[in-house]
């Protein structure tokens, strides 16, 4: 392994995942945190996260919080207007 480290953009990589959202016609996306799963050229697999310029810890904590209780599939989670 080579040691180096190198910031880039991952918009490409992101992409190549299929990772898609769904934004309604005026809807702008504000803000995102990435959590990348990163396998090292050893095999081994590490966790990374990065985030939007200007998104403070709060944020970042209030989101990554909203997240989970999203994927946990609780009825906190749900929309108003859902369906389910």
């Amino acid at each position: 392994m080579s040691g180096e480290e190198e910031e880039t953009g991952l918009g490409s990589a992101i992409d190549a995942l299929g990772i898609t959202a769904t934004l309604k016609d005026g809807e702008l996306v504000a803000a995102a945190i990435v959590l990348l799963k990163v396998i090292e050229e050893d095999g081994s697999t590490r966790l990374s996260m990065s985030y939007s310029d200007g998104l403070g810890w709060i944020e970042r904590a209030g989101m990554l919080r909203v997240a989970e209780v999203m994927e946990s599939g609780t009825a906190e989670a749900r929309s108003p207007d859902s369906e389910e």
